[in-house]
């Protein structure tokens, strides 16, 4: 018996209970768009002989699903635009699409300067793809997908987003909210494999980006 016969939930009530909340909305979308993603680009692959999503609590391993392809391993992180983001600006009158690119807790982390620094900000060299689930403006399910070393960093981030960190830990902190365009183009591509195909080449020249720092513990954020 699945969930929802336990439950005894009808589809009317699933439907009030996400249209009357929508936090729980955002929550059940980050989900539904990692299902969608793995269902989609990796289940039947061919050259994929192995896919898993980490424990929520496993603090050790990152990625929302993990890809084993051509016998390499991928951490992708799954992200999803926000909806507030589709409405129109009151002084341009334009959307500006955005996702939240940081982690769910915040986190201690040391630098490789000796410098530390407690963030959601993920690290440049922490996964390999991002996953931008664009169902917001597409209307369906799709994604755009960019490697890690091609994000934006906190060093090219606004002057109070970046405040309270280094350069050092500017240049290897990935900004937590970014842009993306309605119909993206580069570093954004529609087939994840294009990318997973360029950092195999990368690892084999040793020119895949390196961690330059550790992240030593985390912490919830306070309620």
């Amino acid at each position: 018996m699945g969930f929802l016969e336990d439950w005894d939930l009808s589809y009317d009530e699933i439907n009030e209970l996400l249209t009357d909340n929508p936090s729980l909305r955002s929550f059940v979308m980050g989900y539904a768009a990692e299902v969608k993603c793995r269902n989609m680009f990796f289940r039947e692959h061919p050259d994929v002989s192995a896919i898993y999503k980490p424990d929520d609590h496993d603090r050790t391993e990152k990625g929302d699903l993990i890809i084993t392809y051509r016998s390499h391993r991928f951490a992708v992180e799954v992200k999803s635009i926000q909806t507030v983001s589709m409405n129109r600006r009151r002084r341009s009158g334009n959307i500006e699409p955005y996702y939240q690119c940081d982690a769910s807790d915040r986190r201690t982390v040391i630098f490789d300067d000796g410098s530390s620094v407690e963030t959601t900000a993920l690290l440049v060299g922490e996964f390999d793809v991002v996953a931008v689930n664009i169902h917001a403006f597409a209307g369906k399910w799709a994604f755009a997908f960019a490697k890690n070393e091609d994000l934006p960093t906190m060093e090219g981030a606004s002057r109070g987003a970046a405040r309270g960190y280094t350069q050092h830990q500017q240049r290897n902190l990935i900004k937590t909210t970014i842009r993306i365009d309605l119909e993206p183009g580069a570093p954004y591509v529609r087939d994840p494999f294009v990318l997973f195909d360029q950092i195999i080449e990368e690892r084999k020249r040793g020119e895949a980006p390196t961690q330059q720092a550790v992240i030593v513990e985390e912490t919830d954020p306070p309620s």
